[in-house]
């Protein structure tokens, strides 16, 4: 804070991590910062009054779903829709390579790691032995994934869009990796299993109709989503065979997805609104 007191921008840039920069945001219009939040907190989903701290502290908002600007607009807050950065991300997919691999995307942290990889494993691995790819992370260690693995996938570390470019199928944790598998075009299952406490309480409190960002998006069950108990080896084998003797379907919607999320110049979109706003008023 200090630093910015020197500083003095012209405009202070917060970037998703709501538990921080709504903090911040307070912080700084106390002392007339102008602000720009890019990523906005995900309050459609849970802690819906965050959008009243957004209203009042928050001079432009940046948004990067598209549903998003109608949602915020019920809350009194003009964003603007600048597309999602993911499609400057997505390197060009091959379809020389032979896919006959399927991908596991476990997720990002330990705990949903160590509820989704072992099942994902254990069904998977049954009718389809030396074709599965595990996309890890290497701040957890190569060994933290074999010893769950024991040979039976291939691990590939910081690399899942090499992953998926291999891949027919996909296995997927709800989250990010759900949008990086539709735009890398590879028909997926969705999955999600979390502690029967929490999923109670998150029920109570996230008012969603899905839960992968694939679907909210097209706002339609595009691709499958097996959730808690239903996310098991016999529901997981049959929903994962339904889907590859059907990828057109899939992969139809993916086009739509693609076009709902922008034209692939989204780094230029919020830097240009950005840089408008900071010369208002000068």
């Amino acid at each position: 804070q200090q630093s910015i007191l020197e500083f003095q921008p012209d405009v202070i840039v917060l970037v998703d991590y709501p538990g921080f920069n709504l903090k911040m945001a307070k912080w700084a219009k106390s002392h007339g910062f102008k602000l720009v939040y890019y990523i906005a907190p995900k309050v459609w989903a849970w802690k819906e009054s965050r959008a009243k701290i957004l209203k009042k502290y928050v001079d432009l908002l940046l948004i990067i779903l598209p549903f998003e600007k109608g949602y915020f607009k019920h809350h009194g807050i003009e964003a603007v829709d600048v597309g999602h950065p993911i499609l400057e991300l997505i390197p060009t997919f091959n379809p020389s390579i032979e896919k006959s691999h399927i991908a596991l995307l476990p997720g990002s942290r330990k705990q949903e790691i160590n509820s989704l990889l072992p099942k994902m494993l254990e069904t998977m691995s049954e009718e389809n032995p030396q074709s599965l790819i595990v996309a890890g992370l290497s701040e957890h260690g190569s060994a933290y994934y074999e010893k769950m693995i024991q040979g039976r996938a291939i691990l590939v570390m910081d690399d899942i869009y090499s992953v998926l470019d291999q891949s027919k199928l996909a296995i997927v944790a709800s989250g990010t990796a759900t949008l990086e598998t539709a735009m890398m075009n590879v028909p997926q299952v969705v999955v999600y299993r979390m502690n029967a406490v929490t999923f109670w309480i998150a029920k109570r409190l996230v008012k969603l109709n899905y839960i992968s960002l694939v679907n909210l998006i097209l706002d339609k069950k595009a691709v499958p989503e097996l959730i808690q108990k239903d996310f098991n080896p016999e529901n997981l084998k049959k929903v994962a065979q339904q889907v590859l003797s059907d990828t057109k379907s899939i992969q139809d919607d993916y086009l739509r997805l693609r076009k709902r999320l922008g034209d692939g110049q989204s780094a230029q979109k919020t830097a240009r609104a950005i840089f408008d706003f900071a010369q208002k008023g000068d």
